[in-house]
């Protein structure tokens, strides 16, 4: 079941489109990488399905129960991390969390042992200091508790670790990876080795439209022709074969690079070598990796 769509969803501010027919849906217990550069509408898009900005044209559902603008009911199903959570930073941790469990009407018990869980889920369990003296990774990983304390079944993540140090930034995947059993999550973030690591499918969003949309296999299935890479023992034997093969950059005497390379390509090099006896010291097919794809597409 698809826990968010989004059909023909268009939003322009003044003469300016930010958003232009705009569909994709996310699957139940998926994590959903949102990604684009910073102003390509990530946020926009994240305010109309909370229902707090009005789109002009289209339709958005939230487990199959659709968005209005203004009437936010399907937001029961939500919870949402800003890229800045904020907090009453006289409060302890659990102070916080219980306060928003009140306000949600949540039953004391259930309050309670939510409130364990979440605290160990997030590594602050038993840190009993005041949120004002929280480090950025530790008001992240609040707030990523505070937005999960309801259970929701969708959590929207707004660039959440573009702001935090490798450290940081490894522990709040590590907890994103543990709440997909729970949630799906939608992760809007202009960082593409954290969406490499932890998304199953992504969406590019680039001038309001949707550029590339799938798991990371399909698109880089799409953009087929990876970098081919030869090191060579001698100068000599490198020439001689860029001579053969002369679509190629020289990255040394001895090393060549084969932009666009498929595997058929590649075997066919193979068999040259093989068949004229020519050493090397490494081949190797490298992917195209997503930055890649992303500099490929924003630049077309």
């Amino acid at each position: 079941m698809d826990m968010l769509t989004l059909s023909h969803v268009s939003k322009a501010f003044g003469e300016h489109t930010v958003i232009d027919d705009l569909s994709f849906s996310v699957a139940e217990h998926s994590v959903f990488g949102f990604i684009g550069r910073n102003g390509a509408g990530k946020t926009t898009t994240i305010n109309m399905i909370l229902g707090l900005l009005r789109q002009d044209a289209g339709e958005i559902w939230v487990n199959q129960e659709p968005v209005h603008y203004g009437q936010t009911t399907t937001n029961r199903y939500v919870g949402y991390l800003p890229d800045v959570p904020e907090f009453y930073d006289f409060m302890t941790p659990k102070e916080y969390l219980s306060l928003c469990g009140d306000i949600t009407g949540m039953q004391k018990a259930q309050k309670n042992n939510r409130i364990t869980e979440l605290l160990e889920l997030v590594g602050l369990d038993g840190i009993n200091k005041h949120i004002h003296g929280f480090s950025r990774g530790m008001k992240q990983r609040l707030g990523i508790a505070q937005a999960l304390l309801n259970q929701p079944l969708l959590l929207i993540c707004d660039e959440p670790t573009s702001a935090l140090d490798p450290l940081g930034r490894k522990e709040f995947l590590d907890i994103l990876s543990d709440a997909r059993q729970y949630t799906t999550i939608i992760f809007s973030t202009h960082i593409l080795s954290d969406v490499e690591r932890i998304c199953d499918e992504i969406a590019l969003l680039n001038n309001g439209k949707i550029a590339l949309c799938g798991t990371l296999d399909e698109i880089k299935g799409l953009h087929q022709g990876s970098c081919l890479e030869i090191v060579f023992d001698s100068d000599r034997d490198a020439a001689a074969f860029q001579g053969i093969f002369p679509a190629t950059k020289q990255l040394s005497d001895v090393r060549l690079s084969f932009d666009k390379t498929t595997k058929t390509d590649m075997l066919h090099m193979m068999q040259y070598l093989a068949e004229h006896h020519i050493q090397i010291q490494r081949m190797e097919l490298l992917e195209a990796t997503l930055e890649e794809l992303f500099m490929e597409v924003i630049s077309e």
